[in-house]
């Protein structure tokens, strides 16, 4: 087997080190779910929470962009609306 040239110890290292994060990042995924919960428990919203921390990862150009498009489409939509009511008048 060793005549094929794989460094076996190589591998196994590169396994294990992401078999460690892994680990690690299961780790830090219950701590969140921990911190929801808790939040939860005080009262607040989860889904508002989880919608800040989206925004804050984005720079405010792109924030700007999203609230621009988003208030131009909600308005293209109740602007339907009312022309579609009044045609069914």
């Amino acid at each position: 087997m060793s005549e094929v040239g794989i460094a076996g110890g190589r591998i196994r290292s590169f396994v294990e080190r992401i078999e460690h994060i892994e680990a690690e990042i299961a780790e830090l995924n219950e701590g969140k779910k921990e911190v929801f919960a808790e939040a939860k428990g005080e009262g607040f919203d989860i889904k508002v929470i989880k919608e800040i921390i989206k925004l804050r990862k984005q720079d405010q150009d792109e924030r700007d962009e999203q609230e621009t498009l988003l208030d131009l489409y909600m308005k293209a939509m109740d602007s339907a609306s009312v022309a579609e009511d009044a045609q069914a008048a």
